[in-house]
């Protein structure tokens, strides 16, 4: 089945139902979205000779055509390539050259300036590509879209690339829609009077949420700064009532210094679901402290997209609750389509609160890796998928993660959590932002070094961090070294990159 037979669906039932707004001003009802995204689709075949399986990549901010391009792709049996807009020229160019794309929508138009992309067609959005392409769709009738198997391929979903070349990551129209539905059951509940607000890159995660609220006939709204700007979301919140976002864990933490400054409590804001990194207990009190229940959580990652573990708002702050402070540091519980274990290196099962690997199967799972056999039989083993997170399960089913793989610390034989440690961190006063990872030691093997950002007006230094870890965790696992930045260094989804921090102490 074709996803984009839901917004044909809600576009019969409800063709007046305001659709999608830039800020505040009505650009399309859902008629008009499915009406473009139709005729754009039918262009695209009859201009450019698209044909089911083609990929089309989007290269572009956010903005109110980026739906209706989606859904033409989709409606007509291709597959989209979204790239994060925030990505240098020549990164994105790499994507559309590994994707094999036939068509590349654009800002600018001048993708091609920075590589090679004589096999694709690159149309620019200032240039007016969109428009022509969507001239005469209000007289058009409403075709159904393209009929598809659930296992055909459409979307490839490129991973940040923090370790290497992003990897295309295949999913389907079914894991698209199993996705979607857990997001109802699992996360939260839908509401045609909802507002879908896409701060962060809809090339990523928060376009992903898009489906359920098409389907439920809600509300999709680019903001006019087409990013993430916390005064402006506080505003919408304000004046537009049942606003719902997917926020990484610094956007949250950027949002709640905005509401203290503005002395705001987050009125009109229904829905902010974090992820993308972890979002540290002591920043979940500050955050639910300021603006209230109106938190959920997932953990997921683009093989098995926003959908391995969930909270709802209702566990976040049930403070009543014996365990909320355990669960409160937790990702959640598995999503109702999948299976969530963790295991040793040989695939056995860990006891409940011991570490191991996390693993994940079920209809959200990706097929597997574009054009990247090696890394896909890495990866799904056994029919299961493979995170490299590194976790461990309570007796009632939560799972807490400890780290990635690759960054747990080895020091004289013990294995040390850096994100137990930047959870200690996290609460001391003063420090606004903590990452910790492992440099070499002639002795020990590694050592623990914390990366600290200090709170405006804090005057902490390293002699008063060395006191609080003391009084708060075993020696072994406190940091030997503390290194003072203005700021940490995020990829363009707000994940703190700690490869560069190690490159960092490597060169000093």
């Amino acid at each position: 089945m074709n996803i984009a037979n839901w917004l044909h669906a809600t576009a019969l039932l409800r063709p007046d139902a305001p659709a999608i707004y830039h800020g505040e001003s009505l650009y399309a009802d859902y008629r008009r979205f499915a009406q473009e995204a139709s005729h754009i689709g039918q262009r695209l075949v009859q201009n450019f000779g698209l044909q089911p399986g083609d990929r089309v990549a989007l290269y572009m901010q956010n903005r109110v055509e980026y739906l209706s391009l989606l859904y033409a792709i989709w409606w007509v049996g291709a597959v989209a390539v979204p790239i994060n807009y925030k990505l240098h020229a020549k990164e994105a160019a790499w994507i559309v050259g590994n994707a094999q794309a036939t068509l590349l929508f654009s800002d600018d138009g001048m993708l091609h300036d920075a590589a090679d992309l004589s096999s694709c067609r690159e149309l620019g959005m200032k240039d007016g590509a969109f428009n022509t392409l969507v001239e005469g769709a209000a007289h058009d009738g409403l075709a159904a879209p393209a009929s598809v198997s659930s296992n055909t391929l459409a979307w490839l979903f490129y991973t940040s690339g923090t370790t290497g070349r992003p990897k295309g990551v295949m999913l389907t129209h079914g894991n698209l829609m199993a996705m979607s539905l857990c997001y109802a059951v699992d996360v939260d509940n839908v509401s045609t009077d909802d507002t879908m607000l896409y701060a962060a890159p809809l090339s990523h995660g928060a376009g992903l949420y898009n489906f359920v609220h098409v389907r439920f006939g809600a509300r999709h709204m680019v903001p006019q700064s087409g990013g993430f700007d916390s005064n402006e979301i506080l505003g919408l919140g304000a004046s537009v009532g049942n606003l719902c976002f997917f926020a990484a864990p610094t956007m949250v933490k950027r949002l709640v210094q905005a509401a203290k400054a503005a002395h705001a409590d987050g009125a009109g804001i229904k829905t902010i679901v974090c992820g993308g990194g972890p979002m540290y207990a002591a920043d979940m009190v500050d955050a639910l402290d300021t603006l209230g229940p109106r938190f959920a959580q997932i953990y997921g990652q683009g093989e098995s997209p926003m959908t391995i573990t969930a909270m709802r708002r209702e566990v976040i702050s049930g403070r009543d609750h014996p365990k909320w402070h355990e669960r409160l540091a937790s990702v959640g519980t598995a999503h109702s389509c999948v299976e969530v274990r963790v295991v040793s290196e040989d695939m056995a099962d860990m006891p409940a609160g011991d570490c191991g690997e996390v693993i994940v199967r079920g209809s959200t799972v990706m097929q597997g890796y574009w054009r990247n056999e090696e890394a896909t039989r890495q990866t799904l083993v056994q029919g299961w998928l493979k995170t490299g997170d590194i976790g461990y399960l309570s007796s009632d089913g939560f799972l807490t993660l400890t780290d990635r793989s690759k960054d747990v610390i080895i020091s004289g034989g013990s294995n040390i959590y850096p994100r137990e440690v930047e959870e200690v961190l996290a609460r001391c006063p003063g420090v606004f932002e903590a990452a910790v990872i492992g440099a070499p030691h002639p002795d020990w093997g590694e050592e623990v070094v914390a990366f600290i950002v200090v709170q405006p007006g804090s005057a902490i230094d390293a002699a008063a961090l060395d006191a609080w870890c003391k009084s708060e965790i075993a020696s072994f696992k406190k940091p030997k070294r503390y290194e003072f930045c203005p700021e940490l260094p995020k990829n363009s989804y707000g994940k703190i990159l700690k490869t560069e921090l190690r490159q960092r102490l490597s060169s000093t």
